[in-house]
């Protein structure tokens, strides 16, 4: 998405309480396109604060929704080349690469993401893709701390399954939107060579994960 085009953004930041510093140096330097709006939404379980944003966002008429997550740094072009990468794929949830904040870390993408319930039996899990091509690669599921989504995708889910960020037993919202997405039989993707920062005790990031050793 270049300036002037009339695709409208959407950059939705759920916070439960407080914005990290370092995050909102990174949000305020990030290049933006001419009429992107944003929103906070905090003081609530994130899934909720999600919720909203959705809702907000399908209301106002958004076209997409960039998720970032308040304790994340992020490469000055992100948002261009997300989108780039939303328009090549065709594919309506692009993310770009991170990893946890719990040692070892780990990648935020997952090669595969499963839930089974029966009664009382649940089976639910995901495989996190601990080696991933260089580029734009098709994924299971991903966290949502630097994720861009279509406003249809978006609202398609909610037709589908109610509240799109709801969680589902033994899952997070984010895992639980992907879980969701794949059902409808739609492809997600992640630009590995988009590299995000997570903000914690240090800051994690590829160049950490390369260091403390790749899994296998």
């Amino acid at each position: 998405m270049k300036p002037g085009n009339k695709t409208r953004l959407l950059i939705g930041i759920p916070c439960f309480d407080m914005i990290h510093t370092d995050f909102f140096e990174s949000f305020v330097n990030m290049e933006k396109p001419e009429g992107v709006s944003f929103t906070i939404v905090k003081n609530t379980m994130i899934y909720s604060a999600r919720n909203i944003i959705a809702g907000n966002a399908i209301a106002a008429g958004f076209d997409r929704v960039l998720w970032l997550d308040s304790d994340m740094r992020f490469p000055k072009d992100m948002i261009f080349r997300l989108n780039e990468a939303m328009n090549i794929t065709g594919a309506g949830l692009v993310t770009g690469l991170y990893f946890t904040r719990k040692l070892p870390i780990k990648p935020n993408i997952f090669s595969a993401l499963w839930y089974n319930k029966d009664g009382e039996e649940l089976d639910a899990g995901a495989d996190m893709m601990f080696v991933y091509p260089e580029g734009l690669t098709e994924i299971k599921a991903c966290g949502f701390g630097c994720c861009l989504t279509s406003v249809d995708l978006i609202k398609r889910v909610g037709d589908e399954f109610g509240s799109p960020f709801t969680p589902v037993d033994g899952m997070g919202e984010d895992l639980s939107f992907c879980w969701r997405v794949a059902q409808m039989g739609e492809k997600m993707y992640c630009d590995t060579k988009i590299k995000c920062d997570h903000i914690g005790q240090a800051i994690y990031n590829e160049d950490f994960y390369i260091r403390q050793g790749v899994f296998e």
